[in-house]
């Protein structure tokens, strides 16, 4: 895939600024443990305390769709998880997943939860954050986005500590979230045990799927993996 000249990135209404195309295995949510190729996006406006992708805010190179669409046939897999930083960061965004979504992919977004989702293709997951007091972005959270959840999407809070699982589970109740799609448990890989983060979902029999990031598992956070 090549970069476009910047001149020339600046002048097109049809490109993105990427970070990294990679095939790998889908580390985490429904699509776990599939072979995927992952688009991740250059830019962020939030700042979480545990981020493990901040090597993507900045940097990266112009590329048209149309080459990110080779590219992604080119790993010959039959998922694609569009990331980033936050990938709807950049508007554009929108016109690669219908694209994809027409290409006949399984497509998925990982989203921060702090920008508008209504006008993602219906045909997409959207893996959609709710950042806890922990992350120490939970007053980016864009609750309008929550009535427009489906059962295709997915739900993901990532658990600092206790009280960051009380309150996900306050959310959960609050909103019915279990009623509507998937919801995710994750603990934040340094800190809090993996193992407290499952006694606490058994006591309470709360109706939400506990996961393991594997990626970290497998490749501890190395980019590309």
């Amino acid at each position: 895939m090549n970069a476009l000249p910047a001149e020339a990135a600046a002048a097109s209404p049809d490109r993105l600024r990427i970070t990294e195309i990679f095939l790998s295995l889908q580390g985490e949510a429904r699509s776990i443990g599939w072979p995927t190729v992952f688009v991740r996006l250059t830019g962020c406006p939030l700042r979480c305390q545990y981020c493990d992708t901040a090597y993507a805010f900045h940097g990266g190179e112009w590329h048209q769709i149309d080459d990110i669409l080779e590219e992604v046939a080119g790993h010959g897999a039959r998922h694609v998880c569009v990331t980033g930083g936050e990938p709807l960061s950049q508007k554009r965004c929108i016109g690669l997943l219908q694209r994809l979504c027409d290409a006949g992919y399984e497509v998925s977004l990982e989203t921060s939860g702090a920008i508008d989702i209504s006008q993602v293709d219906t045909r997409v997951s959207r893996i959609l954050d709710i950042k806890t007091p922990g992350s120490m972005e939970v007053h980016r959270n864009l609750w309008s986005n929550l009535p427009l959840l489906t059962p295709h999407d997915q739900v993901k809070f990532v658990i600092c500590s206790r009280e960051d699982y009380d309150w996900a589970k306050g959310v959960v109740a609050e909103h019915g979230l279990t009623a509507v799609c998937d919801v995710l448990f994750s603990p934040s890989f340094t800190q809090i045990k993996p193992s407290d983060l499952a006694d606490w979902i058994v006591a309470d029999k709360l109706p939400v799927r506990f996961q393991l990031q594997l990626h970290k598992i497998l490749w501890n956070d190395e980019p590309g993996r």
